[in-house]
């Protein structure tokens, strides 16, 4: 291969990023790890940002992957990252592209004025890689083992929720029928039952019990569409509790002296949404 001359002035990493899962739950193949478990991140690319501005790519996830395998080249097949680590890559990419702060616009409680607020993204950082995913519960005499979602996974709930609310808004058209209603409610309804149910599925990777391990998916689900609720409420519950320890956590503010003087409380939270809008430039 030729030599290129600007090659020396290619993109370096500009910091290195701990996963949360710690490089766990990847299929082979699909993340290249370091003796340090520290992987290299890189600017976006002028191409990267406009990736993030076809709705099309955005909402069926394949921008982010372009993006990801773009920057954290070490993660070979973005799809199947656990979904635990998405929101801290994706704050370690806007790191290396814009830096350490992304401003944060919001309403103030009882006064209403608008706000904008710094929000420190190497502390958000920071507290999603300190946990730790809890793969394994009891639940009577069964020992289940779970992994977190694939980012396919993932997205593909993601876009069949879209689909669900959009029948949704068809049950609560006014010019449709009330027998039509309750038959687009039945069948959304059945749908997200379906979706639920799966996701569970898909979360679970074994079930020992009396020394036997059951890991045929098909004996799993037909397990869970016959257990008795408590067990499968156990499972939601602990999913639900692993999700929200890697969830971003609102940030805490304090008012300006002059909001307090009408009634603003001395802080308030702040949500962090990331969206195209305020993380991507």
């Amino acid at each position: 291969m030729e030599h290129n001359p600007l090659q020396s002035y290619f993109r370096q990493p500009k910091i290195y990023l701990t996963l949360p899962s710690g490089g766990k739950y990847y299929p082979n193949n699909t993340l290249e790890h370091t003796e340090t478990q520290e992987f290299p991140v890189f600017a976006m690319t002028a191409k990267d940002e406009l990736a993030f501005k076809t709705p099309d790519a955005l909402l069926n996830g394949q921008a982010t992957v372009d993006v990801i395998k773009s920057c954290v080249p070490n993660i070979t097949n973005p799809w199947f990252m656990p979904s635990l680590d998405l929101d801290a890559v994706l704050i370690a990419i806007r790191i290396a592209t814009y830096g350490t702060t992304m401003e944060l616009d919001t309403t103030v409680p009882v006064t209403q004025e608008k706000r904008t607020y710094q929000l420190d993204l190497r502390e958000t950082l920071d507290n999603l890689i300190g946990n730790e995913f809890d793969d394994t519960l009891q639940v009577n005499d069964l020992t289940v083992h779970i992994r977190p979602l694939t980012y396919q996974e993932f997205t593909k709930s993601a876009l069949k929720t879209f689909e669900e609310q959009r029948v949704f808004s068809l049950v609560n058209n006014e010019q449709i029928g009330e027998e039509e209603k309750l038959a687009k409610f039945a069948q959304s309804f059945k749908k997200l039952t379906e979706l639920t149910i799966g996701m569970v599925v898909d979360s679970i990777v074994a079930i020992e019990v009396n020394g036997e391990t059951v890991d045929n998916k098909k004996h799993i689900t037909e397990f869970l569409n016959n257990a008795d609720k408590d067990f499968y409420n156990a499972i939601i519950e602990h999913v639900e509790k692993q999700k929200q320890k890697f969830a971003v956590k609102p940030l805490t503010v304090a008012t300006e002296q002059e909001d307090r003087e009408q009634g603003a409380p001395e802080t308030f939270e702040v949500p962090i949404v990331f969206d195209q809008a305020n993380f991507f430039g």
